[in-house]
């Protein structure tokens, strides 16, 4: 039988064959998955751990990675840390006891505890969507930076000039890319960062829904808003609503991150959107395809894979609201300012 269930070495007979595959089917016979990993070595199952599964980013691009994972035979072992450092160290522990043969992990805040973890894995370790330092784990991120400084570009395209930001938590590397990438869109078009307010708060709504009141309640007048999540968002847009501020008229609102809900906000949220698909697929098949770390070079650097983002313009920013919510999407960034203007402003 097992040469039937395995694609043995040794010539089965066709009509054998049949009949071995019909007694399985009539017995309703499994092979034991244990059995098989113990001999082998390999379990077949990948770890995943998340800061908080509850956030629409990381479910997006959790399921992504699963659909990866399923289409290369392989069971995905999805943990939470809910955004605590020692949980999060207690579940990559967890996943390497049971011998998964890769883990994915997205960080909660930055550096940790976890990095000895990942140092003495006997397995191939990858980080996404956070840059690391002090780790050997191949990182998958998107710039940043650069999807910022576009996102800012455009407003400025829509004859915006001054723009404040609703950042996430100060010091997180994601945080920090994004403001860079804001100050330097302003910079860039002549406009000085140090005159617009800039109000730190944690991914989340009703954080930067709290945030976004104190800025727009201040008496630093802004005509539009870059926030650092889809999350944030939307709490700044409640905010805005709550506090009569219409949307886009007085304030543009552009975010990032690009999750499916940032097209059924009210008005839909131009967004800059991280590609998920891709970010699952390159962390998942480099999981794969990377040697057991004990084989690294010692001291070698770790891989870095950056992604773009692209920028989707809806309504939030005062371009046309299209049907469906989905829609206008621009080219990936060349480089160059064309293109990152108002285009398609109503």
């Amino acid at each position: 039988m097992s040469y039937v269930l395995n694609d043995g070495p040794r010539n089965v007979a066709p009509s054998t064959r049949e009949r071995v595959l019909a007694a399985i089917s009539d017995l309703g016979y499994r092979p034991n998955a244990v059995a098989r990993s113990l001999r082998s070595s390999r379990t077949t199952t990948l770890g995943l751990v998340v800061p908080d599964n509850a956030n629409p980013f990381f479910a997006e691009l959790a399921r992504e990675i699963e659909d990866v994972a399923f289409e290369h035979g392989h069971t995905l072992l999805l943990a939470n840390a809910r955004d605590d450092d020692e949980r999060e160290v207690a579940q990559v522990r967890t996943l390497l006891d049971r011998q998964v043969d890769g883990l994915i992990l997205i960080p909660s805040h930055g550096p940790g505890a976890w990095r000895a973890e990942l140092a003495h894995a006997r397995i191939p370790c990858l980080v996404v969507d956070r840059e690391i330092e002090g780790t050997n784990a191949v990182q998958v991120l998107v710039d940043n930076e650069g999807g910022a400084a576009r996102a800012v570009r455009h407003l400025i395209g829509h004859g915006r000039t001054r723009i404040g930001c609703v950042a996430g938590p100060d010091g997180f590397h994601p945080t920090v890319d994004r403001v860079n990438g804001w100050r330097r869109a302003l910079s860039e078009g002549g406009l000085d960062p140090a005159a617009v307010p800039v109000e730190h708060a944690p991914f989340g709504r009703a954080e930067a829904y709290r945030a976004g009141r104190r800025l727009l309640a201040s008496r630093r007048d802004v005509d539009a808003l870059f926030v650092t999540s889809d999350e944030q968002a939307i709490g700044v847009l409640r905010a805005a609503a709550e506090l009569g501020v219409a949307v886009p008229d007085d304030l543009a609102v552009f975010s990032f991150d690009g999750v499916a809900l940032s097209a059924y906000a009210v008005p839909s949220l131009s967004t800059m959107r991280q590609p998920f698909e891709a970010l699952g697929r390159t962390a998942v098949e480099m999981l794969l395809a990377r040697r057991d770390p004990r084989e690294e070079a010692p001291g070698a650097p770790p891989e870095r894979i950056v992604l773009e983002t692209e920028l989707v313009a809806r309504g939030s920013c005062g371009c046309a609201d299209p049907a469906g919510g989905d829609h206008g999407i621009e080219p990936p960034d060349t480089g160059t300012a064309s293109g990152d203007g108002a285009g398609g402003a109503s």
